[in-house]
């Protein structure tokens, strides 16, 4: 992704054709531009290997080496600095050709899961056109200033803290059973996720929550993966966090096909407990599921 010195040529470092670099050392030169590195279906292979750079320098805030200072005179800088204005994206599908996330990957990342509702796809095919990319561009000039200042905002200070760290902690606790708890960094990233959400909703339409289903499902259900038997009993504990003493989430949520997450009274967490209860009868008609493959 990022070149290598020319072991026939020792002044010259051979940059990558992705153009990763030179968008990289772009981002450096212009500051008050986010820039975005796209990485399509990135888990053909694996991340670990390819990523372990930039997977290092997330932790660390350090520059990646390059090559021996002084030896290159072409440009290219002998350390990489990672500027803060220089954001990655990838997408991802699953199927038995692709390779699964790490821990270490995850904890460094916000998943967000895309799927068609049958509404949607209803509208789609009663109004299908070829899609028109032209109409987007230079849509988000306006809106760099403002990206780049909440991107350096780290703070993570909530009007209801108190309500968030209690249903934390009670994910904390059932997560640690599977070994998938969350750590320090994926806690202090939960809560400006939280604090991002709260200045996004300009119009106050997200509840407390709302704005906790989405951070369950973007930072702590994506490392859930096992057998039946690791699997079932932890789901129905945080299944049954998603909804009120109402529901038994055995009887009343999982063995239902036709249950509505969308608008059922009872339900806390909506976006959560479908998830939990699609792994869960995965985990029942498979032996094992993820949050990958539900």
């Amino acid at each position: 992704m990022l070149g290598y010195p020319n072991a026939l040529k020792p002044e010259e470092y051979v940059k990558p054709d992705s153009g990763v670099l030179d968008l990289i050392i772009q981002a450096s030169n212009q500051s008050e531009i986010p820039h975005f590195l796209i990485l399509d279906e990135m888990n053909l292979s694996h991340v670990e290997r390819y990523f372990a750079d930039f997977l290092s320098v997330m932790e660390s805030q350090k520059e990646i080496p390059l090559y021996a200072e002084s030896s290159v005179e072409n440009g290219v800088p002998s350390k990489l600095k990672v500027p803060s204005n220089f954001f990655i994206i990838g997408t991802v599908n699953i199927d038995e050709t692709t390779n699964m996330f790490s821990p270490k990957v995850l904890d460094r990342a916000n998943t967000i899961e895309f799927r068609v509702t049958d509404k949607e796809m209803e509208r789609f095919l009663n109004n299908i056109s070829d899609i028109q990319m032209d109409v987007l561009t230079g849509k988000g000039a306006g809106m760099a200033k403002s990206f780049l200042e909440m991107a350096a905002d780290k703070s993570f200070d909530s009007e209801d803290t108190t309500e968030i760290n209690k249903i934390l902690l009670k994910f904390f606790n059932e997560l640690k059973k599977t070994g998938a708890e969350f750590g320090y960094r994926s806690a202090s990233e939960i809560l400006r996720l939280i604090k991002k959400l709260t200045v996004l909703d300009v119009h106050k339409e997200l509840s407390t929550q709302d704005k906790i289903d989405i951070a369950i499902m973007q930072k702590l259900l994506p490392k859930l993966h096992g057998s039946r038997r690791k699997l079932c009993p932890v789901l129905e504990t945080l299944g049954s966090f998603c909804v009120t003493e109402n529901l038994n989430i055995l009887k009343d949520v999982f063995v239902k096909d036709d249950f509505d997450f969308e608008n059922h009274p009872d339900v806390q967490y909506r976006l959560s407990l479908e998830k939990i209860a699609r792994m869960h009868k995965a985990a029942i008609d498979n032996g094992f599921a993820s949050f990958a493959e539900a």
